[in-house]
């Protein structure tokens, strides 16, 4: 008690509330957190990509405890940072909302027009329809073609954007592909094949049919690193005329049954965790 009183008198003897000499003592200590580039600061708050925060300082939107901002500029966590007059509120890596999406076929991931979801779906876009709490801006992580859809993941970190685009070149995905008619051998052999327009080859693990009616037929395609553009043009040069192409897993995340399309969940820690970990 006599500890505290004695913290508790300021210079000349003039008592002060015990808060406020707290207060104080957290004001004038150094902070422990290293400083880091604006940009990537407003890269983990969700704000912009790092090139959009450059942009920003370019133009004169951005500020650090009331100055304007210059490229390069490093920030640290006391530090007050304004974009457009606005106070930028940064968030931990631990606070990003990962989110795992059933696109629909033809559903834009901003507002527009769509042949393919509901009246509301393409006014809004699928990621405008994600809770604000999570963030100003969301990144799809290695997205599907605008006709397709399926399973797509979203992010409102951009920093974590980036480590889960990364992850995406090695992990093993799996994707449903209608087309119409039957493969014969050697269109099936093309597909395992793996090999691109571009003459890159993708590592193709499986290629099994799924089923059909009528003139359309079901594939399951699994392969590492592709994305849907790739596993599209995989099958059309073989000459197989592909109507419907939808993600199911990604990596260690599956895209249930029980998620509706264009509904959404929130990545699980484990799920997150098991996706950085590949």
């Amino acid at each position: 008690m006599r500890r505290t009183a004695e913290r508790g008198r300021a210079a000349g003897g003039r008592r002060v509330p015990a808060a406020r000499a707290r207060a104080a003592t957290r004001a004038a200590a150094p902070d422990s957190a290293p400083a880091e580039r604006l940009q990537k600061v407003l890269a983990r708050a969700g704000f912009a990509s790092r090139r959009e925060a450059e942009a920003w300082i370019r133009a004169g939107r951005l500020t650090i405890n009331g100055t304007p901002a210059a490229l390069g500029a490093k920030v640290s966590p006391g530090d007050s940072v304004r974009l457009d007059g606005r106070l930028v509120r940064a968030r931990e890596v631990s606070d990003a909302h990962v989110y795992l999406c059933h696109r629909s076929p033809g559903e834009p991931l901003t507002g527009g027009t769509s042949t393919g979801a509901t009246a509301q779906q393409a006014r809004t876009g699928l990621l405008e329809r994600l809770p604000r709490r999570a963030g100003r801006r969301f990144i799809a992580v290695s997205p599907m073609p605008r006709v397709d859809g399926g399973l797509e993941l979203v992010t409102s970190d951009g920093e974590l954007a980036v480590r889960l685009q990364r992850a995406a070149h090695t992990l093993a995905s799996v994707f449903g592909v209608r087309v119409r008619g039957e493969l014969n051998p050697t269109q099936r052999q093309g597909i395992l094949g793996g090999v691109l327009d571009s003459g890159a080859q993708l590592e193709v693990h499986s290629l099994e049919g799924a089923g059909g009616e009528g003139l359309n037929r079901w594939y399951t395609l699994s392969a590492r690193g592709a994305s849907g553009k790739e596993v599209r043009q995989l099958f059309e040069r073989q000459g197989a005329l592909v109507s419907r192409l939808m993600r199911t897993h990604f990596g260690p995340v599956t895209l249930e049954r029980s998620l509706g399309r264009g509904r959404f969940r929130e990545l699980t820690q484990e799920e997150l965790g098991a996706l950085l970990a590949l």
